[in-house]
């Protein structure tokens, strides 16, 4: 029986299949604004600073929020504090478009995450194309060399890459590559199961005072972030709290704490 993040990476496969046949680089088909670099405002900020994520499903819940208008949402989490945004644009299982993406690039001042499962290099073209400041590189989905290829082709398109790990055999892959921003994430890939005690584990082995650790997946309250601060965690990644929340302004306030 395949795991959905199988299930996943084979439904990419097709796409990049496709996209080989189909996409043409052209440049930027938005203007890339000049944005602060992640990692440098991440690292210097006084607060827990929050990429948070827009998607309108995920195979975990099902639909969150269907109606969501990308660059509103967008514009509102810029309004109240956040330090980024992640647009997730894969469509059979999170039902995002890289329109959702362009859009959100056009509407904010801030990075922009394009939120993927990325495999191959025109995923990359494709990305930056439509205006993304940052990447997603999954240690679970790929083999090592090939994290190593793509890792180095987004830095040489001056894109910045998140790259997430769930272990500590993925941690060891990230550290080789020379990964700068690690996400961890809480949220088992293979079982969907979520415990913030991931975070806490993998981060004491990170030298956080040089990379900068995301803590990604069940966080919803106050709490939860002062638990993972405890280990050098100073971003987190917010989908679906975000999205189901009917007060950003109040759950901004309750997850962005200071350091």
């Amino acid at each position: 029986m395949s795991t959905i993040l199988e299930e996943i990476i084979q439904e990419k496969e097709r796409e990049v299949v496709i996209l080989k046949q189909t996409y043409k680089t052209k440049g930027n088909l938005k203007q890339k604004r000049h944005v602060q670099s992640l990692y440098e405002m991440f690292m210097q900020s006084q607060y827990i600073n929050i990429i948070a994520e827009i998607k309108r499903a995920s195979p975990s819940k099902g639909m969150i929020n269907p109606d969501v208008n990308p660059p509103e949402q967008g514009k509102q989490y810029q309004e109240h504090g956040a330090g980024a945004i992640s647009v997730l644009t894969d469509y059979p299982f999170f039902k995002g478009t890289m329109d959702d993406l362009s859009a959100v690039r056009e509407a904010v001042d801030l990075p922009v995450l394009n939120k993927d499962f990325i495999i191959d290099e025109i995923q990359i073209n494709r990305a930056k194309d439509y205006g993304a400041n940052v990447i997603l590189l999954i240690a679970a989905a790929l083999p090592k060399h090939r994290l190593q290829q793509l890792f180095t082709y987004a830095r040489e398109q001056d894109l910045e890459v998140l790259f997430e790990v769930h272990n500590e055999a993925e941690l060891k892959v990230a550290k080789e590559i020379g990964a700068t921003i690690i996400g961890i994430n809480n949220r088992d890939l293979k079982t969907f199961e979520v415990d913030l005690a991931t975070t806490e584990k993998l981060a004491a082995l990170i030298d956080t005072e040089k990379t900068l650790v995301i803590s990604e997946s069940g966080i919803k309250t106050t709490a939860d972030v002062e638990r993972i601060k405890q280990v050098g965690v100073r971003g987190i990644l917010v989908g679906e709290t975000m999205m189901r929340s009917r007060h950003l302004e109040k759950t901004f306030a309750e997850l962005r704490i200071q350091l």
